[in-house]
């Protein structure tokens, strides 16, 4: 990896972002590139001077996060960058300008403040970036290792696309995979399906060399049913598409991406469906 994008609104929430993605570049020899975007209207900048100021401010504490944490990462160099616009977009537009290989955005889950804009676009940040993106919660306690990596397969043809991008993430840490196979119904076309996707994925670790177990879990939501299995294994990091099966309990709860972003106490990184990428690409 060349670049990892953090998403910055200098709370504490998206300072804690950063301290996580600067223990991944010491993994993978990255640079660090933090954006933070202008998100106000030019009706609300009614005094140019004052808004002047705001942008020097917003400089200062720019450096001042350079200067803490420049000799923390090892091989790489730690820089700043400040866009105009909707958050959202313009932290994708950043990640397709540099190329980079990783975004992360702190989140504080459905149930945490939205103060600062980090915390409620967090999501949409996952939706319209070109690479992957980790999600972290502020209150989350890192280690410098990930160890666990939670990989769910269902019956959604886009559940193995995760698959490579997760197994070259669990090399830089020499991770064990543990792949959830998830039965969300009793039709027997359709358990079988996750059970031949399971299959290729065993022999995808096998022939990687890359450490891996399989467990099989019942779940009426699969969301819940994969947060659950993650705490109980003190999982360090939870794989994703952004595209998945949807059951009728998860439908009234929003996307299962969406809900791992907000429902999950473990980092989750959300990769897009190739299709999906081409489509938003075009």
């Amino acid at each position: 990896m060349k670049q990892i994008i953090v998403a910055i609104d200098f709370s504490k929430c998206s300072v804690h972002a950063l301290e996580y993605a600067i223990n991944i570049a010491n993994k993978v020899n990255s640079n660090i590139l933090m954006v933070w975007v202008d998100n106000t209207s030019s009706s609300e900048s009614v005094f140019p001077e004052s808004h002047l100021d705001f942008r020097k401010e917003i400089n200062n504490n720019f450096n001042e996060l350079v200067d803490k944490y420049k000799d923390t990462l090892i091989n790489g160099e730690i820089s700043f960058k400040i866009r105009k616009g909707k958050v959202h977009n313009e932290i994708a537009n950043q990640a397709k300008y540099v190329d980079a290989d990783l975004l992360i955005a702190g989140t504080h889950g459905v149930s945490g403040f939205e103060e600062f804009w980090i915390g409620s676009n967090a999501y949409r940040i996952v939706t319209y970036a070109p690479c992957p993106v980790i999600t972290i919660r502020a209150d989350y306690k890192f280690k410098k290792s990930i160890s666990k990596i939670i990989l769910p397969i269902d019956s959604s043809l886009e559940s193995r696309q995760k698959l490579p991008f997760t197994s070259k993430f669990a090399k830089y840490f020499d991770s064990e995979i543990h792949v959830v196979s998830l039965y969300s119904t009793t039709i027997k076309a359709v358990r079988n399906r996750v059970d031949n996707y399971t299959k290729q994925v065993e022999q995808f670790l096998e022939e990687e060399n890359i450490k891996f177990n399989i467990s099989i879990l019942e779940a009426d939501n699969i969301t819940k049913s994969t947060i659950e299995y993650a705490q109980n294994i003190n999982a360090d990091l939870i794989a994703v598409m952004t595209e998945q099966e949807t059951t009728t309990s998860n439908l009234f709860l929003g996307a299962y991406a969406q809900q791992m972003v907000n429902h999950s106490s473990i980092p989750v990184i959300n990769i897009h469906a190739k299709e999906f990428i081409r489509i938003q690409s075009r």
